[in-house]
């Protein structure tokens, strides 16, 4: 067996881009244009330090919100919108990586062969060669989203793909570490991160999280915990100002910044607090530390002190409707609030929780 090269510490970046939301697919090409630009602004100063070899995008920072702010149809997003992986929105990513000579990590609204009137919230990791290596489906979406996720298609998507780990957790190995996704709502529960972890995930990106969520520490106390819990790097990068429509007469600070790269032991070394202008986080990533750090370690590799079967305890009831959307497309905001309300009832006719006395 050949002895693998270690990997050389290197520099991460967050990007914080200005986001204009996206209303035709010509709007989409205006916000990479910018990323580009901002891509290679901080190139040019951080690589005094050391070499970038991974920059990260927020989640709609090709796209926008534009389905979520407005209600649009779901199906009628596909035809207008949702981008196909590869496609020619991916191929400037590429372009892009290649002449960053580094990995990009970004997201973006996509159709799937299999489910051709869905789209799905996807995570994907372009290589400096300019190949998709890594594609993460969204599985934790908010009552505002459309997007469709494998649990509302649970029985054609396990048929197709199975029930193990890199059906719903995959992690692809590269010469920069592990790299695992997940996407703004995902990493509000500690479950995602875990299926990473288990998966071998070092590094795991999570992108975008909204006001007030993110001034009020939410995001930061989120991020912070998904990397201790699991010993790994959480990079997390977060939109500046957004534009609703390519009109707009002001961008709008709804995101807050505070794009950030926490290390295997949950410390902040890096965090943009400004929200306003295009900006980024940068760090040092260290993989071979973090490898050390796990096997050496008696106290912080948390995974190995796991007795996975009182764990499994806690999930034999199902609470989620799942294969929601076998039959029909994600709903619009008002009837998919139902759904949701239901679920709440779901769990307090369980007496998981008491429900608070009333005058």
């Amino acid at each position: 067996m050949t002895k693998e090269n270690p990997i050389e510490q290197y520099m991460a970046l967050a990007l914080q881009p200005v986001m204009v939301g996206a209303h035709k697919r010509a709007d989409i090409g205006r916000n990479l244009e910018h990323i580009a630009e901002l891509s290679f602004a901080a190139k040019n100063v951080t690589e005094i330090e050391l070499p970038v070899r991974l920059y990260t995008l927020p989640e709609g920072a090709l796209q926008g919100f534009t389905d979520e702010i407005f209600d649009w149809d779901h199906v009628d997003y596909i035809k207008r919108m949702a981008i196909d992986l590869p496609g020619k929105e991916t191929g400037f990513l590429a372009d892009l990586a290649r002449g960053l000579n580094a990995y990009i990590i970004a997201q973006a609204k996509v159709t799937h062969p299999e489910f051709p009137e869905r789209f799905f919230n996807c995570a994907f990791a372009i290589s400096p060669e300019g190949e998709i290596v890594h594609k993460h489906y969204k599985l934790q979406v908010f009552a505002r989203e459309h997007s469709t996720v494998p649990h509302d298609l649970w029985d054609r998507w396990t048929e197709l793909y199975g029930e193990g780990l890199d059906a719903f957790f995959p992690v692809t190995d590269t010469d920069i570490g592990r790299i695992g996704c997940l996407i703004c709502m995902e990493g509000s529960f500690p479950e995602t991160a875990r299926g990473l972890a288990m998966n071998g995930a070092e590094l795991i990106y999570r992108p975008s999280y909204p006001e007030p969520y993110v001034s009020n520490g939410l995001w930061e106390v989120q991020n912070r915990a998904r990397a201790l819990d699991n010993t790994c790097y959480v990079i997390a990068p977060n939109p500046a100002s957004y534009a609703p429509a390519p009109e707009s007469a002001f961008p709008l600070d709804m995101f807050g910044g505070q794009s950030m790269i926490v290390d295997y032991q949950g410390r902040l070394i890096a965090n943009h607090t400004s929200g306003g202008a295009a900006s980024y986080a940068g760090a040092i990533i260290n993989i071979e530390g973090l490898r050390e750090y796990r096997e050496r370690t008696l106290w912080g590799n948390w995974l190995k002190d796991l007795r996975t079967e009182q764990y499994k305890l806690i999930y034999e009831q199902s609470l989620y409707e799942k294969n929601r959307c076998l039959d029909q497309p994600p709903l619009k905001h008002a009837p998919n609030d139902d759904v949701v309300r239901a679920a709440v009832e779901r769990v307090f006719e369980r007496g998981i929780w008491k429900r608070p006395t009333r005058s």
